[in-house]
């Protein structure tokens, strides 16, 4: 009798230094996913987190990639490439997740033209091109999640252009989806709310943090696990007629 050997399933997270990415690396590894993670300004966080992976008996590779600079989308996709050959012995990979971005506090009226370039330039027009760039590489029935934010669906002052660009990239998500509907790729974008990680520069004060969880059917703020193990369910065939859709990680918050 022939037996098959199943090859492991990659996913590569962006931004899956710290935070919610770092989650989504763990617990995607956990499930026996190969992860290739990616960080910017800190190669020793990104470093730890595949070391601390591959310590569990996992696989994972910790690339740089600056989510603002698309002219190095080309030599990323390149280093991806030679990566995914040593490592798998593979040109392809299965999933990808978007979660690099950066944070907005600004009001309206304080908001430069220069933050706003910023915000557009990773949140939104990274995404796009990035995607752009690497679903060539993605296996036909793969998936791309798209990492959102609740401030897509409800309006908190000082995040008016981070909370448009999200609901714009919920726009993305469907297109890409519809587009790529030929090779079986489904695109989600699953939205975090209220989460008590360090993204944008801090948690807050507690009774600041304490009013946010008032606000929760839950009655608590997420934590980034919440949402990393989410993301890591839907990285498999248990979610394979999801496709196209927005949803929300927050507790019920809002509502």
């Amino acid at each position: 009798m022939s037996t098959t050997i199943q090859q492991q399933k990659i996913v590569l997270v962006t931004g899956g230094s710290r935070g919610i990415g770092k989650s989504i690396a763990l617990h995607a590894a956990e499930r026996g996913l190969g992860v290739i993670l990616t960080y910017n300004n800190n190669p020793e966080k990104g470093r730890e987190v595949a070391e601390q992976i591959r310590a569990s008996g996992g696989k994972a590779v910790a690339l740089k990639l600056d989510a603002s600079l698309l002219s190095s989308f080309d030599s990323f996709t390149e280093q991806l490439r030679a990566v995914l050959k040593s490592e798998w012995n593979r040109d392809e990979f299965d999933y990808l997740v978007n979660n690099a971005g950066i944070a907005q506090r600004t009001l309206i009226k304080d908001t430069t033209e220069e933050v706003f370039d910023q915000l557009v330039t990773v949140n939104f027009k990274g995404v796009f091109f990035l995607t752009q760039k690497l679903i060539p590489f993605i296996t036909d029935g793969g998936q791309i999640i798209n990492i959102s934010s609740g401030l897509a669906r409800f309006a908190f002052p000082g995040t008016a252009v981070y909370g448009a660009l999200k609901a714009g990239v919920e726009g993305l998500t469907r297109y890409f989806a519809k587009e790529y509907a030929d090779r079986k790729i489904r695109v989600n974008s699953v939205a975090p709310g209220a989460i008590d990680t360090e993204f944008g520069g801090g948690k807050g004060d507690e009774s600041h943090r304490q009013q946010i969880a008032s606000m929760t059917a839950l009655g608590r703020l997420g934590e980034a696990d919440d949402v990393g193990a989410f993301v890591a369910s839907l990285l498999s065939d248990d979610s394979r007629y999801v496709n196209a859709q927005r949803i929300e990680v927050g507790g019920g918050i809002y509502i």
